[in-house]
């Protein structure tokens, strides 16, 4: 027999493991999320051959929904971004659900239509996960979090051990779009702009990459919190060389420089969900910029800077007037709750 789902907003009873959970999990969320499932188990099998690449994530985005996507959608393409770019193709996911009491049943709905929505754009199966409510003032309404699996691409090296002076960076599209995007979703400042976030699954993009430069595809990473600022600096720390990037040839919207220079911040560290930094062989890199700009979502990819021996552990830009600045990871947390 079909349970049906009727209440209007989330109680505690509904997450005390009775009836009430069985009505919402098997009234309302699996419907969405695993439609093809008859019988629900406390854990999913799947079929796998190859490379085994297994990641994890959380979000707590505020507000739950803004321009361009919502916290659900969020949660499939953060986590699917996250095994796109150690080069492995994202095959399921496990999500769990934390969700506020007195949440509006709704609210919940759409969300999980989103992750439905996003999971099948992205070639993924949400095999399953767990739910708990907790109490009223709690959660901001929901918190998701995710567990991904994926098959690694045999025909790719990723290291930062493999990165060397001279090799190229690439970024796939404008920076900020997401972060700024949250920040003014929230109301609380006088500012407004024509902008969306940018959060999609990157993986279509990789498997270009990956099909067009196998061997010189070296190193990749998707600049969430912190931006592309605290991933380069990353790089550099731990590769113990140094980044030279090309300030003018970062490609950001109008929008999000006009509202950082506002706020007072350097969109270098404002956070993205549906972009990637690729390091290249300097041989390969133009061959590699090309496959993506030549795709519907990459046209404005850029290569922006390169590897250096200099400056050992530093990221340095270099200014349209030709001066120079280091580049310094994100300090503080100037937008909270964005991912």
């Amino acid at each position: 027999m079909m349970i049906k789902f009727h209440e209007t907003h989330i109680e505690m009873a509904h997450g005390a493991g009775g009836k009430a959970s069985r009505r919402l999990v098997e009234g309302l969320i699996a419907p969405h999320l695993m439609p093809e499932t008859l019988l629900l188990e406390d854990a999913a099998s799947l079929a796998f051959s190859g490379q085994l690449v297994f990641t994890s994530d959380s979000f707590v985005v505020k507000p739950l929904r803004f321009p361009g996507g919502s916290i659900g959608d969020l949660a499939v393409n953060g986590t699917v971004n996250d095994l796109a770019v150690s080069g492995a193709e994202p095959l399921a996911l496990m999500i769990s659900l934390i969700i506020e009491e007195g949440l509006e049943s709704v609210v919940l709905e759409h969300e999980l239509r989103a992750m439905a929505q996003a999971a099948s754009k992205a070639g993924v199966k949400i095999l399953g996960g767990d739910t708990k409510v907790v109490e009223h003032g709690k959660a901001d309404g929901l918190y998701i979090s995710s567990a991904g699996i994926g098959r690694y691409q045999e025909n790719l090296k990723l290291s930062m051990e493999r990165v060397a002076p001279g090799d190229k960076i690439i970024l796939s599209g404008p920076i900020g779009n997401h972060g700024i995007t949250i920040l003014l979703a929230r109301g609380e400042l006088d500012l407004s702009a024509n902008l969306v976030s940018d959060t999609r699954s990157v993986w279509p993009f990789v498997k270009v990459l990956a099909e067009t430069v196998p061997q010189g595809l070296k190193w990749m990473r998707d600049p969430t919190r912190g931006g592309v600022a605290s991933v380069l600096n990353e790089l550099a720390r731990d590769s113990a060389l140094g980044i030279e990037l090309e300030e003018e040839r970062i490609p950001v919207h109008p929008a999000v420089r006009g509202a950082c220079e506002i706020l007072g911040l350097d969109p270098l560290h404002i956070a993205n969900e549906g972009q990637f930094l690729a390091v290249v062989s300097a041989l390969e890199a133009d061959k590699a910029l090309a496959g993506l700009q030549a795709l519907a979502g990459t046209e404005e990819a850029q290569m922006i800077g390169q590897i250096t021996e200099a400056h050992s552990k530093t990221v340095v830009a270099k200014t349209l007037y030709g001066g120079a600045r280091v580049v310094d990871m994100l300090v503080g947390d100037p937008l909270p709750r964005i991912c």
